[in-house]
């Protein structure tokens, strides 16, 4: 197997632990582990006191899928199987859903594993790219023309990463169609979901629309939990659960103990949980809104429609890779260059899940006023 270095990891491996304003990171500020276990019922603060630190069932708790099956509606806990982090539920579905011959089509520009992993498996991939100038709106027409006999999997993420885009509710439940007509997988990457600003909004979960769909969730974003790491497919296709769970014999097997029960308690307190990430998020906002509109003359701004990112661009003749690091060099903001999804468009993602993030603008804006 040959995979090419995952460009963002790396980026963040050089500047995620040494910046002190991380203006690119894609999650919620996390949880203090005293904050989450406060939000325990009786039921799980028992099974954390009394909680065995040996191994634990490979598909999951099954409180805990019970507890994801419950996001979803018509699903039940045995068509949801949990990995070690979305990323490893995304490297095993790619493993098994492709092989050489196969075609793939993917959004982009997105969390690189999403593409790079299903190249991997000597599959043929086509980037579908959602374009500025369209809102990062993705074209079905796009899609259908892009489709070969051999197509075995249409990938999409949104809430979008990095551009903070929605799928209009038309153009989804005719992607849904397309898929079943021609009986392609639609994966789903949903990491996102729930942290829409306007709850109308909110798209169905693939797996609750089609027998063909098939839904990532994550606790890392919308529930602020990225060092947990627990990661779910839902699907009401058991073939593909029960080649997924033998495939994950090969790569975590189970899951941590410690992080099955504190994601239970997550998710049975969501509502609080999830308040807490759209409070950050939409307060962070309005500086950003207001950062933009002063400095309009060397920024474009999309405004972003759910999630904790967005995408904005450079409009400087300076490449934005090299704007990026004289920032962290001089001021200890960290920002993201579109450079690490290979997008040539100047573009850099901005994140705005961090409680300190005015003061990271404050930095930026000191930059760009001594330059």
């Amino acid at each position: 197997m040959h995979i090419q270095d995952f460009k963002l990891e790396r980026y963040f491996a050089r500047w995620e632990f040494v910046a002190p304003y991380l203006l690119s990171s894609s999650d919620v500020d996390g949880y203090h582990l005293q904050d989450l276990l406060a939000l325990a019922d009786e039921e799980t603060r028992a099974l954390w006191h009394d909680l065995s630190l040996g191994y634990t069932e490979s598909a999951g708790h099954p409180l805990l899928r019970q507890e994801i099956a419950s996001l979803y509606a018509g699903i039940t806990p045995e068509e949801i199987l949990t990995f070690a982090g979305g990323e490893e539920a995304i490297f095993v579905l790619m493993n098994i859903l492709l092989q050489a011959g196969d075609h793939a089509i993917v959004t982009w520009p997105g969390y690189q594993s999403l593409y790079a992993v299903a190249q991997s498996t000597g599959a043929d991939v086509t980037l579908l790219p959602l374009r500025e100038e369209q809102q990062w709106r993705l074209d079905l027409a796009e899609v259908r023309s892009l489709l070969h006999p051999e197509t075995r999997v249409i990938v999409i993420n949104f809430p979008h990463n990095p551009t903070g885009a929605l799928l209009d509710q038309t153009t989804y439940k005719e992607l849904l169609a397309l898929a079943e007509e021609r009986q392609i997988y639609l994966f789903s990457d949903e990491s996102y979901r729930y942290l829409e600003y306007q709850e109308g909004q909110r798209l169905p979960a693939a797996v609750e629309k089609s027998s063909y769909g098939i839904s990532l969730g994550v606790l890392s974003k919308t529930y602020a939990l990225a060092g947990l790491r627990i990661g779910w497919l839902a699907t009401h296709d058991q073939t593909i659960l029960k080649r997924a769970a033998a495939f994950k014999d090969y790569v975590s097997i189970c899951n941590s103990a410690p992080s099955e029960i504190l994601a239970l308690i997550a998710l049975r307190a969501r509502e609080q949980v999830v308040a807490r990430s759209l409070g950050i998020i939409k307060s962070n906002l309005t500086h950003l809104d207001r950062f933009f509109a002063d400095w309009s003359d060397l920024f474009t701004w999309h405004r972003p429609q759910a999630g904790s990112i967005a995408f904005p661009r450079l409009l400087l003749q300076q490449p934005v890779e090299e704007f990026a690091q004289q920032l962290v060099e001089q001021e200890g903001v960290m920002l993201l260059p579109g450079t690490v999804y290979d997008h040539p468009g100047n573009h850099f993602r901005i994140g705005f899940g961090r409680a300190n993030m005015p003061e990271a603008l404050a930095r930026l804006e000191h930059f760009l006023q001594t330059r």
